[in-house]
């Protein structure tokens, strides 16, 4: 995924925690989806009877709020003669904003996957499950991890790890019981260890299979050696699933955390997936950080200087990263300053701090998304800029522990 394609990512799913923060009253909000084959002038007939219908609704207040977003919509289709390649998105209704009020809204998004198909929708919520199923990464690999004690099935889907199954087994360990001669105890151990590979392979084999065939990239196995060959060797996944299988690689554990240690393992076989980059850069980002070279900087405030500066050679941002920079003046005072505040979606107006020189209020005099902001900069410096997801470990680390926001410098500039 380009810086681009990144970025608007981002902004889609902002623009969906927005949407999916309004909220209407009864079923006064209204989700229209028009893909591209879908004729206009029928999707206007059926607005113009679902209008007709709308007239018997009892409440007065519901029955105008229904009408008037009807006619939003059929007025703003007259200037689409054709919905766009991808389809177009129209949203409309009367939203709740406060004080028993309501404010006729309307949003349009292109979607960046084409729709499939036509969908007019009324409720007190917007219908966002179409689009929020765009940003889910369809691409899914198998994930298995197993020695002769236990083993865990999982998927990757997209950047997150997820485990389905956990089996154990009840393979005897290598010294015999009393009584037992050797090569009998030698040929139950053998058995037992067979069953559970096919234990292992029966639950993979489902859980792999219920993915879509075309979604399932690959399958990679690990575990310590000889377990893995042993278990490729015998062919205990289904048949159509052998082919899949991408490689064997070296984990310790093969519990839960043996998943995320087999990802990190395969990066070399991986390495045009999103997460193992997404994941590279984080490392390097922490490597230069414990080195005390001076080549890693994080906060809002530090970046910023040295994005000035262009002394940052990569920006990692992370995808839920949601603040807002005010330039602010003291209603009093009139001392100028910017302050930075966390932004909830759906929020109007965020509350300000006092002037910090005379404690009078201060007003806001314009404002800036912070991520367009830092963005704009790195831009303008010829930086690299990668939004980071926090569907990973490392991700979550940037969010939780560096604020969201880091970087890796070209040169030390001593910033602090």
């Amino acid at each position: 995924m380009n810086e681009s394609d990144a970025h608007k990512r981002y902004e889609f799913k902002r623009r969906l925690e927005e949407l999916r923060s309004k909220k209407g009253r009864g079923t006064e909000l209204i989700s229209l989806y028009i893909p591209h084959d879908k004729q206009i002038s029928d999707v206007v007939a059926q607005l113009r009877d679902e209008h007709g219908q709308a007239a018997n609704i009892k409440s007065k207040l519901t029955r105008t709020n229904v009408q008037s977003a009807l006619e939003s919509l059929m007025a703003r289709l007259r200037y689409i003669p054709k919905a766009p390649q991808s389809g177009i998105v129209l949203f409309t209704g009367a939203v709740d904003v406060g004080s028993n009020k309501t404010d006729l809204q309307s949003y349009t998004v292109e979607p960046p996957e084409p729709l499939v198909s036509y969908k007019y929708h009324c409720d007190s919520a917007f219908y966002l499950d179409t689009l929020e199923d765009m940003l889910t990464d369809k691409m899914t690999y198998g994930l298995l991890v197993l020695d002769r004690r236990e083993a865990t099935v999982g998927l990757l889907k997209g950047k997150r790890i997820e485990a389905m199954d956990h089996m154990t087994s009840s393979v005897p360990g290598k010294q015999r019981k009393g009584g037992q001669s050797a090569h009998r105890f030698q040929q139950l151990r053998l058995i037992a260890i067979h069953d559970f590979y096919k234990r292992i392979g029966d639950a993979a084999s489902k859980i792999f299979l219920s993915v879509d065939h075309k979604n399932l990239e690959a399958i990679l196995i690990g575990g310590p050696s000889p377990t893995k060959e042993e278990f490729l060797d015998g062919e205990f996944l289904h048949h159509e699933l052998q082919k899949k299988i991408l490689g064997l690689f070296d984990t310790s554990y093969t519990d839960e955390s043996g998943l995320s240690e087999l990802v990190d393992n395969a990066s070399d076989a991986l390495s045009d997936l999103d997460v193992v980059k997404e994941k590279n850069y984080i490392d390097r980002f922490l490597k230069e950080l414990v080195s005390d070279s001076g080549l890693a900087a994080y906060g809002e405030d530090e970046v910023r200087k040295n994005l000035q500066l262009g002394s940052v050679e990569v920006l990692l941002m992370s995808e839920e990263l949601r603040r807002e920079r005010f330039d602010t003046q003291c209603t009093q005072c009139n001392d100028v300053s910017a302050v930075t505040v966390i932004r909830q979606p759906g929020e109007e107006s965020p509350e300000l701090a006092p002037c910090k020189k005379c404690g009078a209020m201060v007003k806001a005099t314009d404002s800036v998304d912070v991520v367009d902001e830092l963005s704009s900069l790195a831009d303008q410096m010829s930086t690299q800029i990668e939004f980071i997801s926090t569907d990973f470990e490392e991700g979550a680390q940037l969010m939780n522990a560096f604020g969201g926001i880091a970087a890796v410098l070209r040169y030390k500039t001593g910033f602090k």
